[in-house]
């Protein structure tokens, strides 16, 4: 379940990244009125905003991913521990 959380996220910062190069082309190539630079200026500021918090939750889920699966290994070793103890 938390892989695909990631991948959700991981998603949504692509497509913020995309649209974010292109509101960076509109506004280095085209001929814009002031108003028109102030909205797209004003949409590249909330991108980047999300951006940063995808940002963050990505570092979050990422984090917690690692830290299940140290878990998940530790776990792992006291059975194989405790199986070869009982074995013997």
């Amino acid at each position: 379940m938390g892989t695909r959380r990631i991948d959700v996220v991981e998603e949504k910062l692509a497509s913020c990244r995309s649209n974010l190069e292109d509101l960076d082309f509109k506004l280095r190539k085209l001929e814009l009125t002031e108003e028109g630079r102030k909205s797209l200026e004003k949409e590249k500021n909330s991108l980047s905003s999300k951006m940063s918090h995808y940002e963050r939750e990505l570092k979050s889920l990422r984090h917690e991913n690692r830290k299940n699966m140290m878990v998940s290994v530790s776990l792992f070793v006291l059975i194989a521990l405790v199986y070869y103890c009982l074995a013997m």
